[in-house]
């Protein structure tokens, strides 16, 4: 009777590892599956911007330094990874590209070029699915830190190699209320 008693207890013992083993595994994969998401729309802006710029380019020759600027922050976004470094890298390109935007609206021609208009309503688009991709993310990660430190999946987490995954914090720059000049 009490081999039952000590197998049943292994037993029992060996379902909950796996259900916590399991768990972690799903909510980690979850985790990466929705950064790989972020990566996703921030390589379609990244793809955008040069279109954007290179339309521009030609109406605003002595606009070198903002376009510079652009470039200089798009190269850097694209060479940053995972969410430490493209937080920041993402908040400069963002405050350059608001800087394009503001100069494409101080030139007729280009505010009534059906390039830049259509250049401007995917970049609107991919930051509205970056913004969601972001969330979904931040959502996902902190499903998974809970789990990770919860009890009792916290008795086995760090031991089985499930180290805590960073959220993708928006910079204080992106937390900025943007102004709005009425004409």
């Amino acid at each position: 009777m009490g081999t039952w008693i000590f197998l049943g207890i292994v037993v029992a013992v060996g379902l909950w590892a796996m259900a916590v083993y399991n768990g972690l595994v799903g909510g980690r994969n979850q985790a990466k599956t929705a950064w790989s998401q972020i990566d996703v729309q921030l390589k379609r802006r990244h793809d955008l911007i040069p279109n954007l710029v290179q339309v521009v380019k030609d109406a605003m020759g002595y606009e070198q330094e903002t376009l510079t600027k652009v470039i200089q922050a798009r190269n850097a976004a694209v060479a940053a990874t995972g969410p430490a470094q493209a937080g920041p890298a993402e908040a400069v390109l963002t405050q350059a590209t608001r800087g394009l935007m503001a100069l494409v609206e101080s030139y007729p021609q280009l505010k009534a070029n059906d390039n830049v208009k259509q250049l401007q309503e995917e970049l609107t688009g991919t930051e509205n699915k970056i913004a969601f991709s972001r969330q979904f993310y931040n959502d996902s990660v902190n499903a998974y830190n809970t789990r990770r430190e919860s009890f009792p999946a916290v008795l086995a987490a760090a031991s089985l190699g499930f180290m805590p995954i960073e959220l993708f914090n928006m910079p204080e720059s992106e937390k900025e209320v943007p102004k709005v000049a009425l004409r």
